[in-house]
């Protein structure tokens, strides 16, 4: 299974890359075709600047491909801590399958690899 992601800062890339598994980075195109099960790592910015995930999402048949979403933000904004992931989960109706803080830890890697492996084999 590949990860979908994009990335302002490049702590969502830090976490794709740590993951070791295909990786796509949809930060300067999100017009991109997927034709095989992805998940994507959606960051916590402002509603205007995840646009790209919409695109993304909306462009071609990408959406029935993605199994789901992984949300990545700062446990410092409480109840907004991965309120992109929550809200793309939401109008996207896909599952948001984990979240985690900044880059990720390799227990962050462990469980998010562990979910992948269940959503292929599921």
């Amino acid at each position: 299974m590949k990860a979908v992601f994009f990335s302002l800062t490049g702590q969502t890339k830090r976490f794709a890359n740590k993951l070791g598994i295909t990786s796509i980075d949809i930060s300067s195109n999100p017009f991109l075709t997927i034709d095989e099960d992805f998940v994507l790592l959606a960051p916590t910015y402002d509603k205007s600047m995840t646009e790209v995930a919409n695109q993304f999402l909306e462009h071609e048949h990408n959406l029935q491909f993605c199994r789901g979403i992984i949300g990545i933000g700062n446990k410092n904004f409480a109840d907004l801590f991965i309120y992109t992931a929550k809200d793309l989960a939401f109008d996207y109706d896909l599952e948001l399958l984990y979240g985690l803080e900044f880059s990720g830890t390799s227990a962050d890697v462990e469980a998010v690899l562990s979910i992948l492996n269940q959503k292929e084999c599921g």
